[in-house]
């Protein structure tokens, strides 16, 4: 009986092995599909996923675009409205700077306006007895004027060339004095050719001065031939001063002693031009306001 059943066995075995290989194969097949049905499931999901996701990324861009240019534009805003803020306070302070500046110092004071019997300058100061003429008088100085007075007067010092003030600042009352000696020393005519009458005087602007040299003391008509003169033709516009009365002018004789604080600015320009202060306009001088001190 043994060997019977083995016999038996034997003859079924090789479809139970044919079997067991085809459920293997179904098995193998059944796993393999369900991954594919699984990965494409899963590659959808990634797939959607990833497309929620840049879509999501385009709409945060077309915001940080929009943004960005609302940015800008308030930017624009910002910069105009400063530079408006800028424009008012430039505005602002110009006005504020004239309203500190006497007007009187740049007007065209010999024989075409009037100075009246009241005015002085807001504050004198005076002029360093190592820059003084021992014979002078009246040597006080617009305070604003001094400090560019007293640096041309080191520069030409510097130079070689020894420049005196022998007189500066005359009030109302001092130059009608004085007139009213020259005309009886030289004559009414005679006098108004090289003295103001009272109120058309600079000198009562505080910002003129009188220069001398130590080689001619008080004969101021040899100012000319002195070196100093010179000097100051060739350098006295960079520190702000121009002669008032050079040759050939229709208002005093010629005075080549006799120099005027103007402003550095109106000073260099008036020598670059080759111009005079009283061949310019009133308008076109009181530009040179805001500047006067600078």
């Amino acid at each position: 009986m043994k060997f019977r059943f083995h016999d038996k066995f034997k003859r079924i075995s090789p479809q139970v092995s044919w079997l067991v290989a085809s459920l293997g194969g179904l098995v193998l097949v059944g796993s393999v599909g369900y991954g594919i049905y699984s990965y494409n499931i899963l590659l959808r999901e990634k797939i959607s996923m990833l497309s929620e996701l840049l879509s999501e990324l385009e709409d945060t861009r077309q915001k940080s675009r929009g943004l960005l240019e609302e940015t800008k534009y308030q930017q624009i805003i910002i910069d105009s409205f400063n530079g408006q803020i800028q424009s008012i306070s430039s505005t602002v302070g110009t006005l504020d700077k004239l309203s500190k500046t006497d007007k009187e110092l740049l007007k065209k004071y010999s024989k075409v306006y009037f100075l009246n019997e009241n005015y002085v300058p807001a504050k004198l100061a005076q002029v360093e007895e190592a820059y003084a003429f021992e014979g002078g008088d009246n040597l006080l100085i617009h305070a604003e004027v001094w400090p560019y007075l007293k640096r041309l007067l080191e520069a030409a010092r510097a130079n070689g060339t020894e420049l005196l003030v022998a007189s500066a600042f005359r009030s109302f009352d001092t130059q009608a004095s004085l007139k009213s000696e020259y005309r009886v020393i030289y004559g009414a005519g005679t006098a108004n050719q090289f003295s103001a009458d009272q109120g058309y005087s600079e000198h009562q602007l505080g910002t003129s001065v009188d220069f001398t040299t130590p080689a001619i003391g008080g004969m101021f008509s040899k100012f000319k031939s002195e070196p100093a003169y010179r000097w100051l033709m060739d350098n006295a516009y960079k520190y702000g001063f121009i002669i008032s009365y050079p040759e050939g002018n229709t208002y005093y004789k010629f005075e080549p002693w006799h120099w005027r604080f103007v402003g550095v600015s109106l000073g260099e320009f008036l020598h670059k031009e080759s111009k005079y202060f009283y061949d310019l306009d009133q308008r076109e001088i009181d530009a040179y306001l805001i500047k006067l001190f600078d």
